[in-house]
């Protein structure tokens, strides 16, 4: 009887595996890569993932191959299964890092990849080399991607409602103003009149909206602001901003962007309310070493990136 059972658990283990892995390359040939399989031997895998699910899982879509529905609906638990199984069988959590093979997405704006990359990629190098990084910018959709195994950390403002998510605020963010270098606005006391009513406003929303704390602080002086339009993206904005008399914001520990380009920032002369900055992961992750190293080296790049004085103590961990 144990004769029988091994082999059909091994199978199962390794089928387990080779589908993590497949959600995550979308690739047979990156997947066949990572496992150090032929393409054959991975495409022979991939039927009989297949099978067993009864479902493609990966199905064509020009030169690229794209989850299915049901791919996608079982992705987070698959990835989990893994985890515990990698640390049922790992030696512990002082296991060495520079052995683990992992890709780690984290989801956040464009200006946490800008701020955070370099040093982040250099880290990974030296410490964990087999750790490969993806980042992916915020989508314009709210979507449960900590636990649906889309991302494994969110880095940024956290504002998710999500029950089973886990988040730490590192530090509590202040937002400048930010305008081409010899701008009008930086000329002679900035008063709330001027900043409302010198230049048009350029905001930054992931969702497209064209209003904000600004306005409602704005609102509370009886004054209003004339907003142009919206983009995606700080670094994008920024790039505007350098071209027009626009006036736009930027985060304090996002001032490097604006110094580069030769921008200027300036203090806000109204009562804007502080943002929480920290990061979120899903409690899969909780005894997962790698994921641990990943959250640490984060939060230790934030408080620096930030110069954070009054950062949270490192196990403050609040249930989101």
């Amino acid at each position: 009887m144990t004769q029988s059972t091994g082999p059909d658990l091994r199978l199962d283990l390794n089928l387990l595996v080779a589908l993590d892995v497949l959600l995550e390359e979308q690739s047979v040939r990156g997947a066949a890569h990572r496992l150090h399989l032929s393409e054959p031997a991975m495409s022979r895998t991939l039927g009989r993932i297949r099978k067993a699910l009864g479902d493609p899982v990966l199905v064509r879509a020009g030169r690229q191959m794209v989850p299915t529905p049901r791919a996608l609906a079982v992705r987070a638990e698959v990835s989990a299964v893994v985890e515990r199984a990698r640390a049922l069988f790992a030696p512990g959590r002082d296991a060495d890092l520079r052995t683990v093979t992992r890709t780690f997405t984290i989801l956040g704006h464009d200006s946490i990849a800008a701020m955070l990359g370099a040093a982040l990629f250099e880290r990974a190098a030296r410490e964990a080399p087999g750790i490969r990084l993806r980042f992916l910018s915020e989508s314009h959709v709210d979507a449960p991607f900590l636990r649906q195994g889309t991302a494994d950390l969110e880095v940024g403002v956290i504002d998710t409602s999500a029950p089973e998510v886990h988040a730490e605020t590192v530090y509590e963010e202040r937002m400048l103003g930010v305008v081409r270098a010899g701008h009008p606005l930086l000329t002679g006391e900035l008063t709330p009149e001027r900043f409302a009513g010198e230049a048009g406003h350029l905001i930054v929303s992931r969702r497209g909206r064209q209003h904000g704390p600004v306005d409602e602080a704005l609102a509370e002086l009886g004054l209003k602001r004339r907003v142009v339009g919206s983009v995606g993206t700080y670094p994008a904005s920024l790039f505007v901003l350098r071209e027009t008399d626009l006036i736009g914001l930027i985060s304090h520990w996002g001032r490097p962007l604006a110094d580069t380009l030769g921008l200027a920032t300036f203090e806000i002369p109204l009562p804007l309310p502080a943002v929480g900055v920290g990061y979120a992961w899903h409690p899969r992750h909780d005894a997962d070493p790698a994921h641990a190293w990943l959250r640490a080296c984060v939060r230790e790049l934030i408080v620096r990136a930030s110069g954070a004085g009054r950062a949270c103590p490192a196990d403050q961990v609040a249930g989101k």
